[in-house]
């Protein structure tokens, strides 16, 4: 506590009356330099290194249209460990599996945090999610039914006709255009929205109107908006841009189109749901919808399950379950053509497998350990999210001897860590060879290959992606040969990528398909 001299008030009360100007100008100046020495003297000393920043923008500007890559040339002169600053907004940088180590494993909790940013918000109700919200109870109750529910062994398993089904009809589009130049990107695409929906809804919609809204564009437009950089975010100053530049109208309209498609769809599920209950028959349940429809009436953990919660966890399936498995796909089934000898060895180890089957089933998969590897290498080299999800520290930290602040986001370059040369042997090479021997998995120790993440945060759909992408490379490699089109070797192949927060290759995948003797 502390007392008040009168006599000393009585002469700042006059010094008010007869200077009022200098007195609220000194009041105002004490003020400022009370509170620089207090952040001064509290202020973390010792930051990872950072390059010099732009005023106001801070490090923004030298981001460029890749990040990975920049972030890559800025790591080898600043280190493994970086600090930036994007506008006002603290943001570390790793690019090494050592540091990766300290953040996904040593301090996990401490970086289990999702930053807040208003996409996110508008896009999914809030972050009532388990991709984007909160680190907490909340965000370990929505995992657990995440991975319980929806993405556990069994129920992965359940869905592996809706696979096997639809790998088929891709098979058939192309036998029907045996000879020519097939768009495997825009195949590959539609494949994965096809088996999502199915898988969540019961059924496809990419043709159908619900409600006045295109399925297709919604889809399409919100999984292109969660990626979308909002300069607001880091500099709040400048959010009012987004009223100019249409990102408000086009977040309104896709978030409002999205939740009359997903009322339609629950509002059918349910009637379904309590007809059954009405009846007394046993429900089973086919799809996410009725899953979460049935956890959310049975309440068996005393978790309330509410509708806003459902629809996002419906989108948490659509952002992680498309746009980034049809990126595997792409950049695998690419490095497979300008790789003959890789392809060579795929086709003789599947069809040895399949022998005289028609079609390649998912049991056959766990006997093909080179198709396996190639899907390793292909996400190694071409991580579909290469900054992965941000992350943000809750509390003040030391890592590398560094002191890192609370509230400091983490973007850590995993384009960069499964590249490096004191790991991997001749790194930018593709070379599937590499895991035949390995014991190398996504959720091993050391955190080397991480296209999925790691930790706590590590992503749930790791196994559902895998065994898609699986099933249909092995197919393709079973029923045709393949050749790049006319004009284009192997060595001139356009491997260039795409902007965005996830990369695809710049332009479509085209190749031609002969069928296998």
């Amino acid at each position: 506590m502390f007392s008040v001299n009168p006599q000393m008030l009585e002469k700042a009360l006059n010094l008010f009356y007869l200077h009022p100007l200098s007195f609220v100008s000194s009041f105002f100046l004490l003020i400022f330099l009370y509170k620089w020495l207090s952040t001064t003297s509290s202020k973390v000393q010792n930051l990872p290194p950072s390059p010099p920043k732009v005023p106001l923008f801070g490090h923004l500007p030298q981001l460029g249209t890749q990040p990975h890559r920049t972030l890559r040339s800025l790591s080898e002169q600043y280190g493994e460990l970086m600090l930036l600053y994007l506008g006002k907004r603290p943001t570390l940088i790793v690019s090494s599996a050592r540091v990766v180590k300290e953040i996904m494993k040593t301090h996990d909790v401490t970086f289990s945090n999702r930053a807040k940013l208003s996409i996110n918000d508008k896009l999914i109700y809030n972050c009532k999610d388990v991709a984007a919200c909160p680190y907490g109870e909340y965000w370990r109750q929505m995992k657990s039914i995440f991975m319980l529910q929806l993405l556990s062994n069994r129920r992965v398993k359940s869905f592996k006709n809706i696979r096997e089904e639809e790998t088929s009809l891709i098979v058939e589009k192309i036998q029907k255009n045996i000879g020519s130049v097939v768009n495997l990107s825009e195949m590959f695409a539609t494949l994965t929205n096809d088996v999502i929906c199915r898988v969540t809804f019961g059924r496809k919609y990419n043709d159908n109107q619900l409600r006045g809204v295109d399925f297709k564009w919604v889809i399409t437009e919100f999984v292109e908006l969660i990626g979308v950089f909002n300069v607001g975010d880091y500099i709040p100053w400048l959010g009012w841009v987004n009223r100019f530049n249409g990102l408000n109208a086009r977040l309104e309209k896709c978030a409002k189109s999205f939740d009359l498609i997903l009322e339609e769809i629950i509002t059918e599920h349910s009637d379904v749901l309590k007809k059954y209950s009405d009846s007394e028959t046993e429900f089973e349940a086919k799809d996410f919808v009725d899953v979460l429809l049935q956890f959310q009436k049975e309440n068996s953990t005393g978790f309330a399950l509410d509708r806003e919660s459902i629809k996002g966890l419906i989108m948490d399936v659509f952002a992680a379950g498309t746009d980034t498995t049809y990126t595997v796909l792409e950049w695998a089934m690419g490095e497979v053509l300008r790789n003959p000898s890789v392809m060579l060895e795929l086709q003789r180890e599947v069809r040895t497998i399949a022998g005289d089957k028609e079609n390649i089933t998912e049991e056959d998969l766990e006997k093909m350990k080179y198709l396996k590897a190639v899907i390793k290498e292909s996400l190694r080299l071409h991580p579909p999210l290469p900054l992965l999800v941000p992350r943000e520290s809750t509390q003040d930290v030391k890592i590398n001897g560094y002191d890192i602040p609370a509230k400091t986001l983490v973007f850590i370059n995993a384009w960069v860590v499964q590249r490096d040369p004191e790991i991997w042997d001749e790194p930018e090479e593709f070379r599937p060879e590499r895991f035949m021997n390995s014991s190398m998995e996504f959720k091993q120790q050391d955190l080397e290959l991480i296209p999925f993440g790691g930790g706590r945060r590590i992503c749930p759909g790791m196994l559902f992606a895998t065994v898609s992408n699986e099933l249909v490379l092995a197919n393709l490699m079973h029923k045709f040969n393949w050749r790049l089109p006319d004009g284009v070797k192997p060595e001139t192949m356009d491997m260039s990528e795409s902007t965005g927060v996830t990369v695809h290759m710049k332009n479509p995948l085209l190749a031609v398909a002969t069928p296998h003797l």
